[in-house]
């Protein structure tokens, strides 16, 4: 049993998409969150920047005595998931898209037609397309970059017209193109739009990352006798800019005040 906090990182917020479901399927353990406000999108950004980025959050979180390391950040997964386990042999290192990619093929058809929708530098590394087909090498897959979409969720924008208004714009003719029947969320804060989504196109399966991250933890963590026998200490959420929207959205994603979660909410310049 190992009782030590699991560390998570994001580029921004939307890695805290995936924080419910590791407090659903394991109570008893705490989390080490950061989200790099200030420097989000990753998306944008050159490789060897994510990759120095990261290297940075990396070093904090284990300074702060992680026992796993959880990139709940696609951008970062697709760019720098063997860095990290390079520099960290010690420590497990979870990326998105692997997980992701298992639960896609589970049951998915042989002629279906996958969307996968992501940040640029996602989609410019061809990893959900590799790992995919790696697995099941005849699904049609038809990758799209929509890069607005992470600015307007962390300015809190997900539930407006102008959103909705900015998905129709990337994804209709996408859709009807392509015949579209599943959607990849290959991002996690793409799931925090998935309302929006089942309601402009519905009957569209959604795939997100962040359920499927959740459980490759909860699988890593058993497999390894890693997991805590009790929470032993309060769940911190670290922001390079921590700004009211941060700490306003984290309350949204899970559902409840910080006071009913046992949150500490802090800033942290690296």
């Amino acid at each position: 049993m190992d009782g030590r906090p699991i560390g998570f990182f994001d580029s921004g917020i939307g890695g805290v998409t995936s924080i419910p479901h590791i407090l659903r399927m394991l109570p008893e353990e705490s989390v080490i969150f950061f989200g790099d406000t200030a420097r989000t999108p990753y998306g944008s950004k050159s490789p060897h920047t994510i990759r120095q980025f990261t290297l940075q959050i990396g070093d904090f979180l284990v300074r702060s005595g992680v026992k796993m390391i959880v990139i709940a950040c696609n951008t970062v997964s697709s760019t720098a998931l063997d860095l990290l386990r390079e520099t960290y042999p010690q420590i497990p290192v979870i990326g998105c898209i692997a997980p992701t990619a298992r639960e896609l093929v589970k049951d998915c058809p042989e002629d279906a037609h996958v969307g996968i929708l992501a940040t640029r530098a996602t989609i410019r590394s061809g990893a959900y397309e590799k790992k995919i087909h790696e697995l099941k090498p005849e699904l049609k897959l038809f990758p799209l970059a929509c890069p607005a979409l992470v600015p307007l969720i962390e300015e809190g924008l997900a539930d407006t017209e102008i959103m909705d208004l900015t998905l129709k714009h990337y994804l209709d003719p996408f859709m009807d193109e392509n015949q579209i029947d599943t959607l990849v969320l290959g991002c996690t804060h793409y799931p925090l739009v998935s309302a929006n989504l089942k309601r402009l196109y519905p009957g569209v399966r959604l795939l997100s990352s962040s359920h499927e991250v959740a459980t490759a933890v909860n699988m890593e963590l058993k497999a390894r006798n890693m997991l805590a026998a009790k929470r032993e200490r309060e769940n911190t959420f670290y922001a390079s800019d921590l700004s009211s929207n941060f700490v306003d959205l984290i309350e949204k994603i899970l559902g409840r005040d910080k006071e009913e979660l046992d949150i500490r909410f802090k800033n942290l310049d690296i």
